[in-house]
């Protein structure tokens, strides 16, 4: 088994078109938590002319609510939600700059499309072990949107996240890959 493919956040371009599907990852340095009520908010803030909250040029978005903080955490169990909720919201944001999605499940061609485009990738974190990935986020800071409550757009620092490529920005989509490897 290869060793991960080490990130350090801001994500440019050229380090997320280097990536490729099936790659595991480890991420390390400043990503965003935001779903699907967050993400409708930032899409309503440029219908408006507004600016974004952050500077969303090379950043990685996690889709994630976490829970809330117990005694001696920083966060609560923070695993991945369906990505699919944010695909009416992520071209407009992947042509803005940003170059990286963290979740779980399938993507929609207009998502995939985007990726090749603008040269984003999506990455898959493993459902179910919320608990063990809120392990790897060192702190945490709510940005924007806090009356959203878990659903706020947060600013996370993370080490050593564990991810691994699903779709890459050539538009190589592991979950069909695999379909295809089963059916032979």
């Amino acid at each position: 088994m290869e060793a991960a493919v080490k990130i350090n956040t801001p994500l440019t371009k050229e380090a997320a078109r280097r990536l490729k599907a099936g790659d595991a990852v480890e991420i390390s340095g400043i990503i965003y938590a935001a779903r699907d009520a967050a993400h409708k908010k930032l899409v309503a803030l440029l219908d408006e002319g507004r600016e974004l909250p952050f500077d969303i040029r090379g950043q990685i978005i996690y889709y994630v609510g976490p829970c809330p903080a117990g005694p001696g955490q920083v966060i609560g169990s923070a695993g991945p939600t369906t990505s699919g909720r944010m695909d009416a919201y992520a071209p407009r944001l992947i042509e803005l700059g940003l170059t990286g999605m963290i979740g779980k499940g399938l993507r929609n061609n207009a998502v995939i499309e985007a990726m090749k485009q603008y040269g984003a990738v999506y990455f898959g974190a493993t459902g179910g072990a919320g608990a063990l990935l809120s392990k790897c986020i060192i702190s945490e800071e709510i940005t924007a949107f806090p009356e959203l409550g878990t659903e706020a757009l947060r600013k996370l620092e993370v080490r050593d996240f564990p991810a691994v490529v699903v779709i890459d920005s050539e538009g190589r989509d592991l979950y069909s890959i695999g379909r295809e490897l089963y059916r032979r």
